[in-house]
């Protein structure tokens, strides 16, 4: 099983539409996460419309409309590996064990907000995966987003991709 992780697509704010790179994997994927901050709520229509499945959440910069429609914390049972998804973790410091008293019956969470890529593993064997974001870089030097694959009852191939900046939305 094929999975896309995105984050913080920030649209039509930090750019004009999503990436062409990161559209072309959607076809690939069994599976698609958003871990928040979508914005508008076209990214989730054009999400719903494209993707096998999709497990996305709301963020903090999410209105009403997408509050609505996705949930704050979302959880799926995939390959046999539990799954869960987040926007917020809090900071860096601390995050594998304030995560695995969090989410004490997962195996894999992704999260968002930060803009970083992150992968670790909480002691107790919490997979934390953040794809940091495909419109927007901060003060990362590449916007980003991971595949990865479930087969057997583990995750493998977890690949950070790199992406050019995206055109800007008008100011």
């Amino acid at each position: 099983m094929r999975l896309l992780l995105m984050s913080d697509t920030h649209l039509p704010k930090r750019a004009k539409r999503l990436p062409e790179q990161l559209l072309a994997e959607l076809p690939h994927a069994d599976v698609v996460f958003h871990a928040g901050d979508w914005v508008d709520t076209a990214t989730l229509d054009l999400l719903e419309s494209h993707s096998r499945r999709l497990i996305g959440v709301y963020g903090n910069n999410d209105g009403p409309e997408l509050r609505a429609r996705l949930p704050e914390v979302a959880r799926a049972e995939l390959g046999g590996l539990r799954f869960g998804v987040v926007h917020e973790t809090g900071p860096a410091q601390g995050r594998e064990a304030r995560c695995a008293a969090r989410f004490p019956d997962l195996d894999v969470l992704v999260f968002g907000h930060s803009h970083i890529p992150w992968d670790t593993t909480a002691p107790g064997g919490l997979r934390l995966l953040n794809p940091g974001s495909p419109t927007d870089r901060r003060s990362r030097p590449h916007c980003t987003y991971l595949t990865a694959t479930v087969a057997d009852g583990a995750l493998t191939d977890v690949t950070l991709h790199r992406l050019p900046r995206p055109e800007r939305a008008p100011v």
